[in-house]
């Protein structure tokens, strides 16, 4: 998309000032579509240090107003030293003006990229929700292996109800009340365990939406998840977790 503006701007100056020939156009549009992708990624961060619905609210905005400026400063620094850099190479000079004017203009038109690339971030992160399996779907013959010390554990996902985080280890608590270990972080498990519907409630929790049987709001935003007579915290700072444990 961005490609696409790019190649505008340029057939727009050629049209516009036809005397300025095809090569100074493109090294400018050129060196900002380089940089505008390779900086893309602090958009993607900042959405994901700091997700639209996350409260305080106040901190949503500041958070992002901060990212937008940082990510200009980013495209604005990176393209002008790839211009200096081609011009001197064609041993011709390149000026871009006065720095602070010149980048006040570049952060109104940065900010608009920035919250396209949030816009996409978050229409690509629902799709991706959207075709991912569940896990019923998956069905219930679906095996996680808990290597818990020298033994191999295959237990159905559906008979685990949460993973906790103990140190060097997680704890899976299973429904028969089996507790083992294995040596990992939860981040790990989390990402092999996501597939089949886990979800990450706490810092140190991961639970079972299938096996969740209820949830005790506990003031300012933070929950209890009941999973039969274990208690599991849910914390405010994951509010998505609990979009999907009162959908489930």
């Amino acid at each position: 998309m961005v490609g696409a503006v790019n190649i505008v701007n340029v057939l727009t100056i050629l049209h516009e000032h036809p005397r300025l020939g095809p090569a100074g156009p493109i090294v400018w549009e050129g060196s900002s579509w380089v940089t505008f992708t390779l900086f893309a990624w602090i958009p993607w961060v900042a959405l994901n240090l700091m997700p639209l619905d996350r409260r305080p609210r106040w901190a949503v905005p500041i958070v992002h107003i901060m990212a937008a400026v940082v990510f200009s400063f980013c495209h604005v620094a990176g393209f002008l030293g790839l211009r200096v850099l081609v011009y001197r190479l064609s041993g011709d000079s390149y000026s871009f003006g006065a720095f602070g004017p010149q980048f006040l203009y570049e952060l109104g038109k940065d900010s608009f990229g920035y919250t396209l690339s949030i816009a996409v971030y978050l229409v690509a992160r629902y799709l991706v929700e959207r075709t991912a399996v569940p896990a019923e779907a998956a069905g219930r013959d679906r095996v996680y292996s808990i290597r818990d010390g020298t033994r191999i554990m295959r237990v159905p996902t559906a008979e685990i109800l949460a993973v906790s985080s103990a140190g060097n280890y997680v704890e899976f608590v299973l429904r028969d009340g089996r507790k083992p270990l294995m040596r990992s972080p939860l981040t790990a498990v989390e990402s092999e365990l996501a597939p089949h519907g886990f979800v990450r409630v706490h810092r140190s929790w991961l639970v079972n939406p299938s096996q969740v049987t209820g949830l005790k709001p506990e003031g300012s935003g933070d929950y209890t998840v009941e999973l039969g007579t274990l208690r599991v915290p849910l914390s405010r700072r994951f509010p998505q977790a609990l979009a999907k444990l009162k959908a489930a």
